[in-house]
């Protein structure tokens, strides 16, 4: 007959194999307050959730000061969002799971800089980085096969600059209003 201490003891050796629980503030981040969970397409409605705050948020920043808010949001979003979606990727046991959008995050910011806020540059935004980030052009596609959370965010980060140089070409020779 099996005593208490005997059942907590088959307790404690069978949570031994269970997955680790990512904590809720890096569930939070990885997933961007729950973004990453909508379907279909998570990493488009990061993207786009991120578009939206960006242009919410410029309404009370000087325009001046608007490339280095923008660049900035997207090195904390980048800093905080690797050790996060580390914690997220090793809690489900995946390389880089589809809900973990915090990299479509950085990637969209750094897309946005220097960029001024008006619809017909927020959509090419949008759509220049979900394409680069899509496609995965070299180098960008090695960028994912680095460690966890570094992998997961630094592949969005190059095709961020790839979307960033293509939005600044688009502004120099005046296809996007300044």
């Amino acid at each position: 007959m099996k005593t208490e201490s005997d059942r907590k003891n088959h307790a404690d050796s069978n949570s031994c194999s269970l997955r680790p629980r990512a904590p809720l503030w890096a569930k939070l981040v990885a997933t961007f307050f729950g973004t990453g969970l909508l379907r279909p397409g998570p990493g488009s409605w990061g993207s786009a959730a991120t578009v939206l705050l960006w242009w919410l948020l410029s309404r009370w920043i000087a325009v001046e000061w608007q490339p280095y808010a923008a660049a900035l949001m997207a090195a904390v979003t980048a800093l905080v969002g690797i050790p996060a979606a580390t914690l997220v990727a090793r809690a489900a046991r995946l390389k880089d799971p589809q809900f973990v959008v915090i990299d479509e995050v950085a990637g969209q910011l750094i897309t946005l800089i220097a960029v001024p806020v008006l619809w017909k540059s927020l959509l090419l935004g949008f759509i220049l980085f979900r394409g680069f980030d899509i496609v995965k052009p070299p180098p960008v596609r090695w960028l994912e096969h680095l460690p966890e959370g570094f992998g997961i965010v630094i592949d969005d980060v190059g095709a961020g600059l790839y979307a960033l140089a293509i939005m600044q070409l688009a502004l120099h020779y005046g296809v996007l209003p300044r």
